[in-house]
């Protein structure tokens, strides 16, 4: 791709579309992860406590379960605006009366059950949110459009990360002027803003009607009843999406990709849960919001960007590897901070080196996660292979808190291990390494 092709392909209106929504992805972790982690802090909850709190949004390490609706079920009233945009509507909706809720909430300490069932109800929509957007993006941009589909994850990237940070960013530079309830209903009515917004994007068109349609004809065959109508129609929607996955790549190498996903970005996964819980107990609100929120999301923005062209000169396989690495050098910077103190020069380097490498590798990863979705039932098999990185980054890392409490309190230690948890997935995509290039020279052949 020449430097002009890929002026172009910035230049589609799509990649805007793909841009917003993924603001509105991103955007819900700040209700969630961030701002919610200092809340908690500045109520007085514990480390263990503030992570275990985080198990509540394991649920983005499932939402595979209901994708399927997400592809298939079509929504009272409002399907008419299309059937990506009308899940994802319904969710914003959804997110925002129930961060009204929140609000209203005095003492998080005194109702951390409460809080966390909340938590819990946001995510559940939030990683529903995300089944349809991916979907939309991949519908978009996957089939016939190869060489564009770095630059799409890039702005799904950069999108995620300006949802985030952001508001983020605000949400850190107020709290103590105006506490955190009042930024809750701000960040309540940031989300009406996205389902207003949402009403103005193109919903993509596909041709994943007409290829379910042909799969269950195929079933058909077995009979015409209405019980095996209902019985196609299951097996269609819950079976197909999966077997199309081992079909393609065979039952091996699919089952080496699914634990390479899982894998590759637990030890960045540790960092984050924790990184504001550790900011926290040597900066104040408005630093962390100034630092980690403000320079670390532009910075994120930039290396998206960066990352979406070196991706596509490089490989993604390549690209990856390189991620994978200097994310492990990004962790030991945080372990040098620990040892070393409040110190914002190191602090500042700690975060952007961290925003470059979470953009880089997300870019390459998202990337690869398109390339291997197919077309009948996008939603479903992209939520799938997300959902299993999402295991990781969600189930497993809300054991934080208790880690860095178990280490009594040594966060010099606690980086030092997340670093090392980088290297399985590293060696297993040195082992699948061939195969993975393979894939990506038929993405590119196909294309022509």
């Amino acid at each position: 791709m020449t430097l002009e092709d890929t002026v172009k392909t910035y230049l589609d209106k799509r990649i805007l579309w793909v841009f917003l929504m993924g603001c509105a992805s991103g955007f819900p972790w700040v209700l969630i992860a961030s701002a919610l982690a200092a809340w908690l802090k500045d109520a007085g909850v514990s480390r263990t406590d503030i992570g275990l709190v985080g198990i509540a949004y394991g649920i983005y390490a499932f939402n595979f379960l209901w994708a399927p609706l997400v592809d298939r079920v079509n929504i009272p009233a409002i399907t008419r605006i299309g059937q990506r945009k009308s899940w994802i509507i319904l969710s914003q909706g959804a997110m925002a009366a129930l961060t009204l809720y929140l609000a209203t909430i005095r003492s998080p300490a005194d109702s951390l059950v409460l809080v966390g069932l909340l938590i819990f109800s946001v995510a559940l929509f939030s990683a529903t949110q995300d089944i349809a957007i991916d979907a939309f993006r991949v519908d978009h941009f996957s089939y016939g459009n190869q060489a564009s589909i770095p630059a799409a994850s890039a702005m799904a990237t950069v999108g995620w990360w300006a949802g985030y940070s952001f508001p983020g960013y605000f949400a850190f530079a107020y709290a103590d002027t105006f506490g955190w309830n009042t930024v809750y209903l701000m960040l309540a009515g940031c989300l009406f803003g996205f389902m207003i917004a949402t009403f103005f994007v193109t919903e993509p068109i596909t041709e994943r009607e007409s290829l379910q349609r042909g799969i269950e004809a195929g079933y058909a065959k077995r009979g015409q009843s209405k019980f095996q109508r209902m019985v196609t129609w299951l097996t269609v929607t819950a079976w197909e999406p999966l077997a199309y996955f081992f079909k393609n790549h065979g039952v091996k190498l699919a089952v080496l990709i699914l634990v390479f996903i899982f894998l590759f970005k637990i030890g960045e996964a540790f960092l984050g849960r924790m990184s504001i819980v550790f900011y926290k107990e040597l900066f104040t609100n408005e630093e962390i919001g100034t630092y980690q929120k403000l320079y670390g999301g532009l910075a994120t923005c930039v290396f998206a960007l960066v990352g979406s062209v070196i991706n596509v000169r490089l490989g993604v396989t390549r690209g990856l590897f390189i991620g994978g690495i200097v994310m492990a050098g990004s962790n030991l910077l945080f372990a040098w901070l620990a040892m070393a103190g409040p110190h914002k020069s190191i602090l500042l380097l700690a975060i952007l080196t961290d925003n470059f490498t979470t953009a880089f590798s997300t870019v390459a990863f998202v990337s690869f996660l398109t390339a291997l979705t197919g077309k009948a039932f996008s939603a479903t098999q992209y939520a799938l292979l997300a959902s299993i990185g999402n295991a990781g980054r969600t189930v497993l890392a809300s054991s934080g808190g208790w880690f860095v409490d178990w280490t009594g309190g040594n966060w010099t230690l606690f980086f030092v291990i997340t670093a090392v948890m980088v290297i399985p997935g590293l060696v297993l995509l040195m082992i699948i390494r061939k195969p993975l290039e393979q894939i990506s020279t038929r993405q590119k052949e196909s294309n022509g």
